[in-house]
Order: C-alpha cells, then structure tokens, then sequence
C-alpha cells in the first residue's frame, strides 16, 4: 500500500489533522510512526458523509447498527501497544467496524485478517478498504469469539467491543511472545488490557480506564 495514494483521499484541512495530532501527542501517544497513519488516514472515508465534518476530532461516531467507530486516541493507544517491534507480521482484528482500525494495522502489519459478526458492516468496510487499494487483509464474516484458525498463529490480537472475558481461542491463536490487546469488562467498568504470551504462561497489564460496545457471540445477517 502506497500512503501516498491515501494522502491523497483527503478533503479536510492540514490544520484540523495538525489539531487532532496535536491533542493524542498531549494524551501521551508517542509512537510516531503510528501517529503519522493516524495524520493522513482519510477518516472521512469510513464514515457517515452527513458527519464527515467531525472526521478529525478525537470522538467516536455511529456507524450503524448501534455500533461506533472508535476516537483516533483510542485507535493509536490500542495499536502502539501491540505493534512493538517490526518483526510481527501477523495480526488479527475483532471487530471490522468501519474499517478504519484495519486500515491502520494494514500499513504496519504484512498480514491483516479482521472478524466482523455483522453480515452489512463487513460488506461495507471489505468494499471500502478494497476500493482504497488495500491488498493484505482477509475479511471473514464470524464470531469474534472463536477467532480465525486458518490464518494463526498471531503475532498480535486487538479486539475492538468490550469481552466478559479473555476467549480462550484466542489466546490458542497466538504465538510465543504474541499480544492481545482488549477491553475487559470488570463490573460495571471497562479496562484496556495488554495480555503477552510468554514461555512461562500469560502476563497481564491493566493499561486504563475504557468505554466500548460488548463483544457479542453469534453473526448477525441483514440488508
């Protein structure tokens, strides 16, 4: 993928990019390859056009199906914490959304394979991202929860709705010194948390406080 062609999908103001960049660097993101995706990304593109005016402000959108696309804040943080070094090469994705988490990870993963359980939202983002020249991602419309076997072993998971708990498939799913990056529901809050699978059993880090829609089971098929 050349960002380049991507760069050149924008329609918003250097200055409103350069505000948003600004706010996730005083948030504390600081992984600068990252940021620049996040920069000259085209989220307009993965959104609805009656709310392409707020593309670049560091807020959630509805996407439909009582779904949202997540801040551009929680996009970095969630991927700064699993792409650590340039040797992982395998990622997966639950929770296609909109599309523009996967957009992200293609330009930093060699292998992208994403998971939505909504029959309109995986069509939708699969002929977005696919017009826009992606060529590394598989699309599979399934259950999050059972990940995608054919594809594994990951070097990276990132979930993108809220899990009860960790699914034990995943984490079969991943490689030696693989990450999960997820929201785990804890009562009636929610933590991002950072899972690496070492040799001698799981690590687990409570990154911060989060707010996502829950992981739900099942694929739902619609119009």
């Amino acid at each position: 993928m050349n960002i380049d062609k991507i760069i050149g999908s924008g329609l918003t103001s250097l200055a409103s990019r350069e505000k948003l960049i600004n706010e996730l660097k005083r948030l504390g993101i600081k992984n600068s390859e990252v940021m620049n995706l996040i920069s000259h990304m085209p989220r307009h593109l993965f959104i609805d056009t009656a709310l392409a005016n707020r593309a670049y402000e560091n807020v959630s959108l509805p996407i439909g199906f009582k779904q949202t696309i997540s801040q551009p804040y929680m996009v970095a943080r969630m991927t700064e914490l699993i792409h650590e070094t340039d040797s992982m090469i395998n990622v997966l994705e639950i929770g296609t959304g909109s599309g523009y988490q996967t957009s992200i990870l293609s330009m930093l993963f060699k292998k992208v394979t994403t998971i939505e359980r909504i029959s309109s939202l995986h069509e939708k983002s699969k002929k977005n991202l696919l017009q826009l020249g992606f060529k590394n991602i598989s699309f599979v419309l399934g259950d999050g929860h059972l990940g995608y076997l054919p594809n594994s072993p990951y070097d990276a998971v990132i979930i993108t709705a809220a899990a009860e708990s960790i699914p034990d498939n995943l984490i079969s799913q991943i490689s030696e010194n693989g990450r999960i990056v997820l929201p785990l529901i804890d009562n009636k809050n929610q933590k991002l948390v950072k899972l690496k699978n070492t040799k001698n059993g799981i690590i687990k880090k409570i990154v911060e406080d989060v707010f996502f829609v829950p992981l739900l089971p099942g694929v739902e098929i619609n119009e």
